[in-house]
């Protein structure tokens, strides 16, 4: 019987996130679908052809499978690894800086201490725009007030001309009529 012929598989290689990752695929175009991703990652250099003989024999035995392990770490490739990424340990304190010593021959000058700032032109300013502020509002309340009188005066002087135009008017037509009843004519 003869064999089928099988694809050769490369294993590749990427680094995603807090993970280092396998995957023995037939091209570089079948790896990127097996990590999911569009963009080539070989191009920019985020994944290359694997060269650890571990990591490429556990590819190999799950041919077409993402497989993979904690960044930082030399345990196996696994579907689902179980180890946590190692963080590189944090560099020990910086030892405290070392001052030079004082030397004795001239003491620090204080620093030369200014007196407060005059304010009293400031004052005058502020109490002279609040004068002025109080004196426009008392200026357009008696303009307001003024205008109401104004108002009321135009109000009765209409009322009293139409008053005394009813007046004419009727006196007008009551003549009118006592001219024509008297014989005249318009």
């Amino acid at each position: 019987m003869p064999k089928k012929p099988t694809r050769k598989l490369k294993v590749f290689q990427a680094l995603f996130g807090f993970f280092d990752t396998v995957v023995a695929a037939p091209s570089q175009a079948a790896a990127l679908r097996a990590w999911g991703t569009h963009r080539n990652l070989f191009a920019t250099g985020h994944a290359r052809v694997a060269t650890d003989e571990a990591a490429i024999a556990a590819a190999l035995e799950h041919p077409g499978t993402l497989l993979r392990r904690a960044v930082g770490s030399n345990d196996p490739f696994a579907l689902e690894p179980t180890s946590l990424p190692k963080i590189p340990d944090l560099p020990a304190a910086m030892p405290a800086l070392k001052r030079p010593a004082p030397t004795t021959a001239k003491p620090k000058a204080e620093p030369v201490r200014r007196p407060p700032a005059d304010r009293s032109r400031l004052d005058a300013a502020e109490a002279a725009l609040a004068e002025l502020d109080d004196r426009g509002k008392r200026e357009e309340a008696d303009l307001r007030r003024k205008q109401e009188e104004l108002d009321a005066t135009r109000t009765a002087a209409q009322q009293s001309y139409v008053e005394a135009r009813k007046k004419a008017t009727a006196a007008v037509v009551a003549a009118r009529d006592a001219y024509r009843k008297a014989g005249g004519t318009d």
